[in-house]
C-alpha cells in the first residue's frame, strides 16, 4: 500500500462498488479504493480503471474469485484461532493482509499472531471517532492505520490525521468535501 503510505496528509481510501465510481474517486483525489464483498466480480473492471491501489473487504472467497485486488481486509473475528491459518493459506502468497479490528483484545491477538503491516481500526457507534483514537496508540510505530467510521465530517479527518492516522475510508461522494483540497479541473 506503498500510495497510501507515501505523500502529505492523510490518504483518503473511497468505498466503491463499480469501475466509475472508482474512476471519479482517483480523479477526486482517493489514493485507494476498497470494494465490498458481493462486488468481487467488478474487481477485474475496476483494476483497469484505476492506477490506485483496490483493497478488498474478504469475507472466505477463494483467491482466484478476488484477483484484481491488492490487499485483503479481514475482520480480526475471522483471523483468530484455527481459522487464521486458513486465511493466510488462501490469501497470503498472494495479497497483502489488512487485520480490521474494533476493539482491543482483537489488536491484541493479531499483534501477537500475525503481526500484520496495515491495520483498519473500526468506530460503529456514536462514539465512532473516539474508539478509533483510542485503539491507535496500541498499534506499533512503523504500522498502517487507517480509519472506518460510518459517517466523518472534515473535521474528523482533520482529528485523525493530528493522531497520526495514515488513511481513512470513505464513501465515494464525500472525497472532495473531506480531503481537503480542491477538485481537479476537467
Amino acid at each position: 500500500m506503498i500510495a497510501i503510505s507515501e505523500g502529505d496528509g492523510i490518504s483518503i481510501i473511497a468505498e466503491v462498488r463499480e469501475p466509475e465510481a472508482a474512476q471519479l474517486a482517483e480523479r477526486d483525489g482517493a489514493e485507494g479504493v476498497v470494494v465490498s464483498t458481493g462486488y468481487e466480480e467488478r474487481l477485474a473492471g475496476i483494476g483497469e480503471a484505476v492506477s490506485v491501489p483496490i483493497l478488498f473487504y474478504w469475507n472466505g472467497q477463494r483467491a482466484d474469485r478476488i484477483s484484481g485486488a491488492d490487499a485483503c481486509v479481514v475482520d480480526a473475528a475471522l483471523w483468530s484461532g484455527a481459522s487464521g491459518d486458513l486465511v493466510e493459506e488462501t490469501l497470503d502468497d498472494q495479497f497483502e493482509l489488512v487485520l480490521r479490528v474494533e476493539h482491543e483484545e482483537q489488536l491484541e491477538e493479531a499483534l501477537e499472531r500475525f503481526d500484520p503491516e496495515l491495520f483498519v481500526l473500526v468506530g460503529k457507534d456514536e462514539e465512532a471517532l473516539e474508539r478509533v483514537l483510542d485503539l491507535l496508540p496500541d498499534v506499533p510505530a512503523g504500522k498502517l492505520v487507517v480509519a472506518e467510521l460510518p459517517a466523518i465530517t472534515r473535521a474528523d479527518v482533520d482529528e485523525l490525521e493530528r493522531a497520526g492516522v495514515d488513511a481513512v475510508i470513505v464513501r465515494a461522494g464525500n472525497i472532495a468535501e473531506l480531503s481537503g483540497e480542491p477538485p481537479p479541473e476537467v
